[in-house]
């Protein structure tokens, strides 16, 4: 697990000093504060549906620091998700890739936030999880399922993980500090 660590920490460095505002939405159960927690603690956490949200600021390394929000994917929640755009930089949104009978509405969900116009240049990163399970959907799949070859305007990445043993978890954190970094630059020339 000290592994896990120090890769994150090696990855992150070179992200930059600046505190970026890092959105994590999906699907109630598709395991987000198991993942905050992971990259938090580096520990499995018990954890109970989120009503309302998480937030925790993670430094994998000094002068590095995400300020990740992790807001409860429940149906009756996702409508204030919105309340949550303004000023992030990045969003994580993580879909049950073992749960074929939602996939539609993982893709519903995800089109509602891109296509707002607060979130319109914010780059993400799709974490699938659960890939560890049988029936889990490979990201080549996910990319046919979520129309991800649409998004045409904006830069996306998907990632397969597993948030209870991390596989896949510090690729996608250096995916999102990357974009977000090259966002930023992008943004303020």
């Amino acid at each position: 697990m000290g592994l896990f660590l120090s890769h994150l920490y090696n990855v992150i460095a070179s992200f930059g000093t600046e505190n970026s505002r890092i959105l994590m939405l999906g699907l109630d159960a598709a395991g987000k504060t198991t993942i905050l927690y992971k990259i938090k603690l580096n520990e499995n956490v018990q954890t109970i549906p989120t009503i309302g949200f998480n937030v925790e600021t993670v430094s994998p390394a000094p002068g590095i620091s995400f300020t990740v929000w992790d807001v409860g994917g429940q149906d009756k929640i996702r409508p204030l998700w919105m309340h949550y755009f303004q000023g992030t930089h990045g969003l994580l949104y993580v879909i049950d890739s073992s749960d074929r009978e939602r996939i539609q509405e993982a893709r519903d969900e995800l089109f509602g936030v891109i296509n707002n116009e607060n979130m319109s240049k914010v780059p993400f990163v799709i974490i699938a999880n659960k890939s560890d399970l049988p029936t889990a959907l490979n990201c080549s799949e996910l990319i046919e399922e979520l129309n991800l070859h649409s998004v045409s305007k904006r830069r996306w990445y998907i990632q397969s993980a597993c948030a209870i043993n991390g596989d896949g978890i510090c690729e996608a954190m250096q995916q999102m500090a990357k974009m977000v970094k090259d966002q930023r630059k992008y943004t303020s020339t």
